[in-house]
C-alpha cells in the first residue's frame, strides 16, 4: 500500500477508520468520561454521516477491526499511531482505559504491509492527538496529561532519524487530568498558513512559532469552545481550505468562512462532543499527497 503523511492539509487520499462496535454502544459513560450528550442510539447515524462526507471526496477507506476490542475510545483511530513519510509509529496511550489500543494498529499495519518505524515503550505515554504537522519537515508535540516527557522525546528521537524537526511544548492543565486536552484541542491547521486556534490556552512558544512561520490565526469563539468541551477547534482538512466540522458550532463556522475556508458539516454531538473526539480524531490518515 502507498502511504505517507507529513501534513495536516495535503489532499487526504487514504484513511483508516473503525466502525462503532459493542464496546462503544455498551460503554459506561461515567467510566469513560463521556458527557450527557452521549446517545448510543444515534452513534451509528452520526458515524455514517461523517463517512458519507469522506466518501464524497473519494477518499479510500480502510477498516480496523472493531470486533476484537473492549476499548470504547478505539473508534478515535487518530490517537494510537502516527503516520510519517516512512511508516507508522505505535503510540502508548496516556488514558489508562486505552492501554494496549496500539495493538489494533500494529495488526492493521502488518496486514497492509505498512512498515512500523518505531513504538513508544517503557513508562512513556504518547497519543497522536498531541502531534501536529506544521509543515513537511516539522512536527509539533504537546506534552501534557496524555503525552508525558518521555513519550514526547521518544517520538522526537524517531523523527530525528528520518530528518523531521520536532518542537515540544507544555500544554495547560485546563479541565484537569481526566479531561481529554490534546494539542489538537487547541489548534487545527486548515489551509496553507491558516490555523484555527484558541489562543488563550495555546503554548506561548507555539504561538510565536506560528507567527514566525507567517501563519494567519483564526480565533475560535470562546463560548463555543467552552460549550463543546474544546471540540470546536477539532476540524478535519480533506484538502487545503476544504474542511469537515461538527454542525452545532455556527459562530466557529462563520469565523472560518470569513477567512476563506470551505466548510461541510455533520451532526456529531452524540458521538464527538459526547465522547471527546472530533472529526480529526475519527480518522487515522494513511496517505496525504
Amino acid at each position: 500500500m502507498n502511504f505517507g503523511v507529513s501534513s495536516m492539509i495535503a489532499p487526504l487520499k487514504k484513511v483508516a477508520l473503525m466502525k462503532p462496535g459493542k464496546s462503544l454502544f455498551n460503554a459506561d459513560a461515567k467510566k469513560w468520561n463521556y458527557n450527557n450528550k452521549f446517545d448510543p442510539k444515534k452513534i451509528e447515524t452520526v458515524f455514517l454521516s461523517f463517512l458519507n462526507l469522506l466518501q464524497h471526496d473519494k477518499i479510500q477507506i480502510f477498516w480496523m477491526d472493531e470486533t476484537q476490542t473492549d476499548i470504547a475510545d478505539a473508534i478515535f483511530t487518530y490517537d494510537a499511531s502516527l503516520m510519517t513519510p516512512e511508516g507508522g509509529i505505535l503510540m502508548s496511550l496516556g488514558k489508562n482505559l486505552r492501554k494496549g489500543e496500539q495493538e489494533i494498529h500494529r495488526q492493521f499495519y502488518l496486514e497492509n504491509n505498512i512498515p512500523i518505524i518505531g513504538e513508544i515503550n517503557g513508562n512513556a505515554t504518547a497519543e497522536a492527538g498531541d502531534t501536529l504537522w506544521l509543515d513537511n519537515k516539522t512536527l509539533v508535540i504537546g506534552k501534557g496529561f496524555r503525552t508525558n516527557e518521555d513519550g514526547a522525546y521518544q517520538i522526537k528521537r524517531i523523527m530525528d532519524k528520518i530528518g523531521i524537526q520536532v518542537y515540544i511544548f507544555d500544554l495547560p492543565v485546563y479541565q484537569g487530568k481526566n479531561a481529554c486536552l490534546h494539542l489538537m484541542s487547541l489548534i487545527s491547521i486548515l489551509d496553507d498558513k491558516k490555523a484555527l486556534v484558541y489562543s488563550s490556552l495555546l503554548p506561548v512558544g507555539l504561538y510565536k512559532l506560528l507567527l514566525k512561520n507567517n501563519f494567519s490565526l483564526i480565533e475560535a469563539p470562546k463560548k463555543e469552545f467552552q460549550l463543546s468541551n474544546t471540540l470546536s477547534t477539532n476540524i478535519l482538512a480533506t484538502s487545503p481550505g476544504n474542511c469537515i466540522m461538527i454542525d452545532s458550532l455556527p459562530q466557529t463556522r462563520s469565523a472560518l468562512e470569513k477567512a476563506g475556508i470551505k466548510i461541510r458539516v455533520f451532526k456529531g454531538d452524540e458521538l464527538c462532543i459526547a465522547c471527546e473526539g472530533g472529526p480529526t480524531c475519527l480518522t487515522r490518515p494513511l496517505l496525504r499527497s
